[in-house]
């Protein structure tokens, strides 16, 4: 028998629709909020949510981001009482299987639940599929490419099987982890793949941005609040430790927090219990702890920024992400599965890159990393109209940059089998290179070069001309 989860705040609807999804054979549990309805999905497994887009203590967006995240074969039905196409597109892109407006009739919702519940069985069949497939060919070669769920590909480098390897240790484990390395490194997804190889890949997944927290917000977000318990407090609230109760619970950008919620973060992690503001009921927490920061821990410890007790508390384990800049050998199978990604976004056949395109791909030193990469691939697959990405379709400062970089060889060649100059020739090559410098520090931003420089931006254009750089 499939089971609904119905999550409207209005308790005569969901009671309506209960009783008539009852009658034609489906097991129904209601819920008037969504802390919890997600309470509920942590406990047990549903096909399928209907959820009221308008909810006390939050709304169908931050719902279905929630559930998509936490419970991806779950499907959802959005619900409101009035009618936006945009909205409608935007909820259906995040994963909605649709999206009905009231006034409710029964005949349109039966048909939109069976066709959604046969979606969704259809893409959990898939999925299975796909993952014996997979399984078989791990088993078939130890060589073959190494993938992680959530397309977060490991690659064929040394610095990535080292990071898969780690990865398959501490996986089965309750061990806290710490994931450091440069923004765009993946590390939200190499924490996702922790979870998915863990004991607790059944239960909920919490992902939280701790870099976008007001320390007036901090509290009420980790540990949930009462109605009432403060001046706006207008409903319950859950945290997301709660929300995380039995999974795994991730911080990101953990070295933002406040002195103030770093105290009362280690009091939660120590006790295992959490209590909501304005509560005096203490839940016992299961929850697996893992953190993320591009910053150094222990030197915003030293600046007395962060607790060396509560680093202690999440070190339990840590992992390094390497940049990609030092993973040559997997930007290329990077790109290649973002390509394969952005082709079914965008229902296109692009079959690969251009030569030009590999060899600009291969020499950018990527700041961005893992990330820059994804949205430069998706943007060329937009911009291509041929059979393989060309290299107009990257932007401008990758293709220059894989310019400048030849012309530097070149320079480096011309300076080996050149022992005599004469004092011209070496101060232009010393402004040349000077120049080549600059607009690299600056990804190629050539008015910010040109300030740097403290020339015009026509004579930075003329000097560029003259080492064909226009």
């Amino acid at each position: 028998m499939k089971r609904i989860l119905i999550v409207d705040d209005e308790v005569n609807i969901g009671l309506l629709l209960s009783r008539f999804l009852t009658r034609n054979g489906f097991e129904v549990a209601t819920a008037t909020n969504g802390g919890a309805a997600m309470e509920m999905l942590g406990k047990e497994k549903y096909n399928l949510v209907l959820c009221d887009f308008r909810l006390e203590d939050t709304d169908g967006r931050e719902m279905l981001k929630k559930i998509k995240v936490s419970y991806p074969a779950t499907g959802v039905i959005i619900i409101t009482g009035y009618s936006d196409i945009k909205l409608a597109v935007e909820l259906i892109k995040m994963g909605a299987y649709d999206y009905i407006t009231k006034p409710l009739y029964p005949d349109e919702i039966l048909n939109t639940i069976n066709k959604a519940l046969e979606t969704q069985e259809a893409l959990s069949k898939d999925f299975a599929e796909e993952s014996t497939s997979q399984s078989s060919k791990k088993e078939k070669s130890s060589d073959s490419n190494l993938a992680f769920p959530d397309q977060f590909i490991t690659g064929q480098s040394n610095a990535s099987r080292e990071l898969l390897k780690q990865i398959e240790l501490i996986a089965p484990t309750n061990y806290s982890v710490i994931l450091t390395g440069e923004s765009g490194t993946g590390k939200e997804s190499v924490a996702k793949s922790i979870h998915l190889k863990s004991n607790r890949s059944d239960k909920p997944f919490i992902a939280m941005d701790c870099g976008s927290l007001t320390k007036e917000l901090a509290g009420s977000e980790f540990f949930g609040h009462e109605k009432g318990s403060f001046t706006g407090a207008l409903y319950t609230k859950i945290g997301h430790f709660e929300m995380a109760n039995g999974g795994t619970l991730f911080l990101d950008e953990v070295g933002n927090l406040s002195y103030d919620i770093q105290a009362a973060l280690l009091r939660t992690v120590q006790e295992r219990k959490v209590k909501r503001i304005g509560s005096t009921k203490e839940i016992d927490l299961d929850v697996r702890i893992i953190v993320a920061t591009n910053e150094n821990l222990s030197d915003a410890i030293q600046k007395g920024k962060f607790r060396e007790d509560l680093y202690h508390r999440f070190n339990e384990f840590s992992i390094h992400l390497p940049p990609l800049r030092n993973r040559e050998q997997d930007i290329i199978l990077f790109a290649e599965s973002f390509l394969q990604e952005a082709n079914g976004e965008l229902n296109r056949n692009i079959e690969g890159f251009s030569d030009e395109v590999i060899e600009c791909l291969l020499t950018y030193n990527w700041p961005g990393n893992v990330r820059e990469l994804k949205n430069v691939i998706r943007r060329a697959c937009l911009l291509t109209e041929g059979s393989k990405v060309p290299i107009k379709a990257l932007p401008l400062e990758i293709s220059t940059f894989a310019r400048v970089t030849a012309i530097e060889s070149a320079v480096v060649t011309i300076q080996a089998k050149e022992a005599k100059k004469g004092l011209k020739d070496a101060a232009l090559e010393a402004e040349y290179e000077t120049i080549l410098r600059v607009l690299k520090e600056v990804n190629f931003n050539k008015t910010k070069a040109a300030k740097i420089l403290n020339i015009d931006r026509k004579t930075l254009y003329n000097k560029m001309k003259a080492i064909n750089l226009e």
